[in-house]
Order: C-alpha cells, then structure tokens, then sequence
C-alpha cells in the first residue's frame, strides 16, 4: 500500500469529502493542515507544481490532485489498482 498524503484546510468540503472518500475505501492517510503551520502551503504549492487549491494529494511521491481526481479514479474502479 503506497503511503497517502493530503493537504488540507479548515472549512474545506472537498477535503471533507476526500476524507470520507477515503474512509469508505479503508484507506489510510496522512492529512497535512496547511494552517497548522507557516511554510506548509508554500511546500504544498511546490510539490504540486503550482497548484493553490485544497485539497492536494499525493500517492508516495506522485501527485494525484484534488477531490476530484480521486473521486474520478473510484469511479472508473482505478483507485484500489493505483494504490498497489
């Protein structure tokens, strides 16, 4: 299982809705709140390649994107496949 990071916000429904995305799948997670700590949105925005958005998710070291991405990967039955 590859290791899952997210970047989120407070007041966020698409990390919200990552989050139960997730949990529906019994999927495990690192959830980085960018407002918990100054200098976190800078390496986020960074690591995304330009992206200001929340939520942002990685797959180890691969970038996914947001919500819909992943909502997208769950629909089409790619998710599981991806996260091997």
């Amino acid at each position: 299982m590859k290791n899952i990071i997210m970047y989120t916000g407070p007041l966020c429904n698409f990390c919200d809705a990552a989050k139960r995305l997730f949990t529906r799948n019994n999927i495990k997670y690192q959830e980085i709140d960018i407002s918990s700590k100054e200098g976190l949105m800078e390496e986020m925005i960074k690591k995304s390649n330009g992206r200001k958005t929340i939520p942002q998710i990685f797959f180890d070291d691969q970038h996914i994107g947001g919500y819909e991405e992943v909502r997208a990967l769950e629909k089409e039955n790619k998710l599981q496949d991806l996260l091997k």
